[in-house]
C-alpha cells in the first residue's frame, strides 16, 4: 500500500477507489458507474470547455445531484432562474425539472452528477464486531 493518492481505478472485496481524472482526460462524460461497479445509482462526471453550454433535459424517473468539482457552472432551469456554483458547489433537481449547464468560468468545468430512485434507505450503518465506536478513537475538533 502506498501513501501517495490513487489514480487509477482499484478494486478490492467489496469496493474500488479512483481518481476522476484517471478515468478520462476528455470533454464529455466520464462513467464513473461503470468504472467503479456502482450498482445502487447512477454516477457520472462530465468535463466542459469554457463557455461550453449543454442542451436543456429533464429524466423519466431520477432524482439527481450535482457536485462541482472544479470550474464554475451556471445552471438554469426550468424556471429560467439560473444559479452559478463554483468548486464544492452542490445542486439537488427533480427529475421532471427541466435543466441546463453553463461553464461560465475561464477554466475547464467538471461536475459529477449522481441519480437514483425509489428514495433514502436511512441510516443503515452498523460496526462490525467487536468495533465501539462509528467514528473511531480520536475526536474532531470544533469547528
Amino acid at each position: 500500500m502506498s501513501n501517495e493518492p490513487v489514480r487509477e481505478v482499484v478494486e478490492g472485496d467489496g469496493f474500488a477507489v479512483a481518481n476522476v481524472d484517471a478515468i478520462g482526460d476528455q470533454y464529455g462524460f466520464r462513467k464513473l458507474r461503470r468504472e467503479l461497479g456502482v450498482q445502487a445509482m447512477g454516477m457520472n462526471a462530465i468535463a466542459i470547455p469554457p463557455g461550453y453550454e449543454s442542451g436543456r433535459h429533464y429524466h423519466d424517473e431520477q432524482e439527481e445531484t450535482y457536485f462541482v468539482h472544479r470550474g464554475t457552472i451556471e445552471m438554469t432551469f426550468g424556471d429560467d432562474s439560473s444559479h452559478v456554483l463554483g468548486p464544492g458547489g452542490i445542486a439537488r433537481v427533480d427529475a421532471s425539472t427541466v435543466r441546463k449547464i453553463k461553464n461560465v468560468g475561464d477554466d475547464d468545468a467538471l461536475y459529477v452528477i449522481v441519480g437514483g430512485k425509489g428514495g433514502y434507505v436511512g441510516r443503515d450503518g452498523r460496526m462490525p464486531e467487536g468495533e465501539t465506536s462509528p467514528r473511531g478513537s480520536q475526536q474532531l475538533p470544533p469547528s
